[in-house]
């Protein structure tokens, strides 16, 4: 009986859903017309006032039970009338990228940032085995050594699984404009390291990259010692190795340890046993293939209500997964916005995707189709 009394609702439901349909691709056609005659006279596609008086004439039709869900619903409806006016007024087959250079294989130089013993050092020794590496102070050089062509790959952190996003990366792939060509996770197991013989009750002062500090921070909390950043945690281990006192450690790998004659005081401290990061590789030109499953993009909104809603609506609709998505102050009161997708820029409902969000957005720009090593 039940089943029976579903299917009635379920068809009943179908019915509706033909109307909708049909009303839709009405409002849209309708949508169009306006868009080329804005377009004719130079008039602005987004109008504040008039969806606003839209949405509420939409919701005093209802009860008030109602009026949220329908505000929702028009404002919905008006996103997609503008992403598809913008879509007809900037159609064009301009592509993402440039097209891609193969990868270098021989002679390779690579560049990270960090010193000896740096968890970069490890990511770029796991992506490039065979390269010539040198290390560099900052991440800012390392986009300056690929920019100048002193390298030709790049190797930075860009996330950590606890701590998050590593802004300053991202801040540096929109400046020097390099591309991202590949990416790849190291596990992260922090240790307490210090000259042979000194104790933990003779610790005064621990030396660390900031972002160490934060992934051991219920180890470091209630201690009594200075924590003083460094710009890389083999930094931090060199400053052991050269302080010569057994009041200093530093929070750092067994590698960093190894390299500069320290020992271990205390494995594992970082707060979490899963702690990785993910670093990518930078280079000057683009480089994917059809194995390539992974791609950057950073975007730029109007500021008003909903304009993110309005960006992330296509991917939505397109069933593409965005696998992560973070902001970045670009001038006071307005923000940068940077995405990870899964797919392939080679994909065309990729393409047309992106081009969807290119139509709400102020500015996109695709950093990248890389793939995950």
């Amino acid at each position: 009986m039940m089943d029976t009394e579903l299917k009635q609702f379920r068809d009943k439901i179908d019915l509706v859903d033909e109307e909708l349909v049909e009303l839709f691709e009405r409002r849209m056609q309708l949508a169009r017309e306006v868009g080329d005659l804005k377009r004719e006279n130079n008039l602005s596609i987004y109008d504040g006032s008039r969806e606003q008086e839209v949405t509420e004439r939409a919701a005093a039709l209802v009860l008030d039970d109602l009026k949220g869900e329908v505000s929702l619903f028009v404002r919905s409806l008006m996103a997609l009338a503008r992403e598809y006016q913008r879509r007809l007024q900037f159609a064009g087959d301009e592509p993402f990228l440039p097209p891609p250079r193969a990868p270098k294989t021989d002679d390779v130089r690579c560049v990270h940032q960090g010193a000896p013993g740096a968890w970069s050092e490890q990511a770029a020794r796991k992506l490039f085995p065979d390269a010539a590496l040198s290390a560099v102070p900052f991440f800012e050089d390392v986009f300056d050594a690929v920019k100048t062509r002193d390298a030709d790959y790049g190797v930075v952190a860009i996330e950590n699984s606890q701590s998050g996003a590593i802004g300053e990366t991202y801040d540096l792939l929109r400046t020097y404009g390099c591309y991202v060509v590949g990416r790849t996770w190291i596990d992260i197991n922090h240790c307490l390291i210090a000259r042979e013989g000194t104790t933990l009750d003779a610790v005064r002062e621990v030396y660390s990259h900031p972002e160490g500090f934060k992934q051991c921070h219920r180890f470091l909390q209630g201690k009594a010692w200075d924590l003083i950043a460094c710009s890389n945690t083999a930094v931090a281990a060199g400053k052991v190795r050269e302080a010569d006192s057994d009041r200093v450690a530093a929070i750092g790998s067994r590698f960093a340890a190894e390299i500069n004659g320290l020992e271990i005081l205390a494995p594992d401290v970082m707060d979490a046993a899963d702690n990785r990061t993910s670093f990518v590789v930078i280079g000057r030109e683009p480089e994917y293939d059809e194995r390539s499953d992974l791609i950057s993009v950073t975007f730029s909104l109007a500021h008003r209500a909903g304009s993110l809603c309005e960006a992330l609506l296509p991917f939505m609709a397109a069933g593409v997964d965005l696998t992560r998505i973070e902001s970045r102050p670009a001038s006071a009161g307005s923000y940068r916005f940077f995405a990870e997708l899964a797919g392939n820029i080679l994909d065309p409902m990729i393409c047309d995707t992106l081009r969807h969000a290119a139509g709400v957005t102020e500015y996109l720009e695709v950093l990248g189709c890389y793939r995950t090593i």
